[in-house]
């Protein structure tokens, strides 16, 4: 991820990664990303959920006009569960049977 993101902005073109690891976005450190706090392989949004995943895309290419300080990670509001204030989501995942 952030060696292709700091090959590419060699070239001349800024990039914007989209992560739901934070850790590993951490320790990778592209040129500039957006965390979400969903579930690994949903940092886009839901599935069929058009409008969420709009917002979300454009809240990280708006990274490219506001993120100047490179290795820039901006945690975007977003809730993958707007019901549930605790984002529990991550204690039921970490029960999953195939993770016993």
């Amino acid at each position: 991820m952030g060696l292709f993101a700091r090959a590419i902005e060699e070239a001349g073109i800024p990039t914007v990664t989209l992560s739901s690891a934070l850790d590993i976005t951490s320790s990778v450190k592209p040129p500039r990303a957006a965390f979400v706090n969903f579930p690994l392989g949903h940092q886009a949004g839901k599935p069929f959920d058009v409008q969420g995943q709009t917002r979300i895309a454009l809240d990280a290419l708006h990274l490219l006009e506001t993120a100047t300080t490179p290795g820039t990670i901006v945690r975007l509001p977003y809730k993958w569960d707007e019901r549930d204030p605790l984002d529990s989501w991550e204690e039921e995942e970490m029960r999953h049977p195939s993770l016993m």
